[in-house]
């Protein structure tokens, strides 16, 4: 069954059902819970401007945080239902690969969840994560409408 499982936030609303999903399935299973957030780093190279000189280490850090704030909520509604769980952040441009390689590093069975989370040309032009998760995932995956 099911006993370890990946839960992958970006905050979004459907990321939350996800997790609420989750933890509740955990807690009926006796399993944990491993939640994880992508912070990704800046988008842009600040040598290719030299009128603008963007704050990078700022805009990271702020991305970092708001990854953490995102786990915090996995942890916090895990720990309520008296449900194990582990969170952590990481940074990266392919969130999809960051969630593949979590989920073989922490052995987990499934991985629950948002189809979407991105709105917009953003989605367009980066892709669904979740499409590409469902793509290079080794373990199941439960999505969330």
């Amino acid at each position: 069954m099911f006993k370890t499982i990946l839960v992958p936030t970006d905050g979004s609303e459907l990321a939350n059902k996800a997790i609420v999903a989750a933890v509740e399935f955990a807690k009926l299973t006796r399993g944990k819970i491993i939640g994880l957030a992508v912070a990704e780093p800046y988008p842009f190279s600040p040598l290719g401007e030299t009128a603008f000189m963007p704050d990078v280490a700022g805009y990271e850090k702020g991305a970092k945080e708001a990854a953490q704030a995102h786990v915090n909520k996995v942890s916090a509604l895990a720990l309520a239902a008296d449900v194990p769980c582990q969170t952590m952040t990481a940074l990266s441009f392919d969130p999809s690969d960051e969630i593949v390689k979590a989920a073989k590093q922490h052995g987990c069975d499934i991985v629950f969840m948002a189809s979407h989370g991105r709105r917009g040309l953003d989605r367009l032009l980066l892709g669904s994560e979740t499409q590409k998760v469902l793509a290079h995932s080794t373990v199941p995956v439960m999505v969330f409408r």
